[in-house]
């Protein structure tokens, strides 16, 4: 009798086994703690980095006082040249917090801690803005403004004296950068003729600049410590580039003082001869051109007595990369009607 009840018993078990394998759960594989190999975050190499930032670092150096190499280096690590989270959803490219004065976007992001609040800006010219800004309004930066603009590792070990950063070999970082690129020259080149600010001295205010066809009011620059309409019309901006049109009584002399350009400027940025003379009417741009024009622009069709010049003087584009974009032989000029490309390379036919 008992051995007749283990038998039910056994066989019952056995019978129940394939509703039991149902009703459990699945179990997922291990996951392995090694990270999986991805293709590296967009953004720029060094050079590019360079070349899309160093004429924001030139003029907010000569705005407040800052050395072009240190803003360069700092934007270059504290972004990984562009391609850290902050600098590709909040262009953050010197990973400003929030603190208690910022009353603009914000994004969440893990640093010291968890989830801290770090400023979000509209365009990355605007996190460079902000940066100056303020190294400029904390008192704790105050000391660096009696240095030379020239000495960029006393600015470098001065940044980790008054903490900027945490990592303790955050001078050196800088110094390293500035010198295996170097950045030191973008200091050199303006302090020839330029003496460094003081650190009283008054910080004159990033004036925004305005698309000549759109007759929008004045834009206002918001840094969370002050908000300063732009009262100089005549600058303009095309291609992300500043730029005016010469008017009757424009001198170069006139407009080198009124602008604060360097002698060389006016000419490099327009790629014209040292000794060239203005006329009413021509653009001159007041940063280096770009190598293709901005979205949106794709072609430009001729017309009777157009110049490759002048169409790369239309659009804020290098000559060169202009002829070089439409397979075409420098110093040749488009007949009337020939579709010029401005932003990627003319197919070949």
């Amino acid at each position: 009798m008992v051995k007749r009840l283990f038998f039910i018993s056994l066989l019952a078990m056995i019978l129940g086994l394939p509703s039991c394998r149902v009703s459990k759960p699945g179990v997922s594989r291990p996951v392995s703690s090694r990270p999986s190999v991805s293709k590296p975050a967009s953004g720029f190499s060094t050079g590019d980095y360079i070349n899309e930032y160093k004429d924001i670092a030139i003029s907010e150096m000569k705005r407040t006082g800052i050395p072009a190499s240190i803003t360069l280096a700092q934007g270059m690590i504290e972004s990984d040249f562009g391609r850290s989270r902050l600098a590709r959803e909040a262009n953050n490219h010197f990973g400003i917090k929030c603190h208690g004065n910022w009353t603009g976007p914000t994004i969440r992001h893990n640093d010291d801690k968890r989830n801290e609040c770090f400023r979000k800006y509209r365009k990355p010219e605007e996190s460079f803005f902000d940066h100056s800004d303020f190294l400029k309004s904390e008192s704790r930066y105050s000391f660096l403004f009696d240095l030379k603009q020239t000495d960029y590792k006393g600015w470098a070990k001065g940044l980790r004296r008054a903490g900027y950063a945490t990592n303790p070999d955050y001078a050196n970082m800088l110094i390293r950068t500035i010198e295996e690129n170097n950045l030191w020259n973008f200091d050199s080149d303006f302090m020839s003729i330029n003496p460094p600010l003081k650190a009283n001295a008054p910080v004159k205010e990033y004036v925004p600049v305005q698309i000549p066809e759109n007759n929008e009011m004045p834009q206002v620059h918001t840094n969370g410590y002050s908000a300063v309409p732009s009262h100089i019309q005549r600058v303009m901006e095309r291609n992300r580039i500043k730029y005016i049109i010469v008017k009757e009584g424009d001198t170069r002399e006139k407009l080198e003082k009124e602008l604060k350009l360097l002698k060389w400027e006016l000419a490099k940025y327009n790629e014209l001869n040292s000794d060239f003379q203005i006329v009413p009417g021509q653009v001159l741009y007041l940063q280096p051109k770009r190598e293709k024009a901005e979205p949106g622009k794709e072609y430009y069709n001729t017309v009777e007595g157009d110049s490759m010049y002048k169409i790369s003087q239309l659009y804020g584009i290098k000559l060169k990369k202009l002829y070089e974009m439409n397979r075409m032989e420098e110093g040749k000029e488009p007949e009337a009607g020939k579709k010029i490309w401005l932003r990627s390379i003319k197919p070949v036919n």
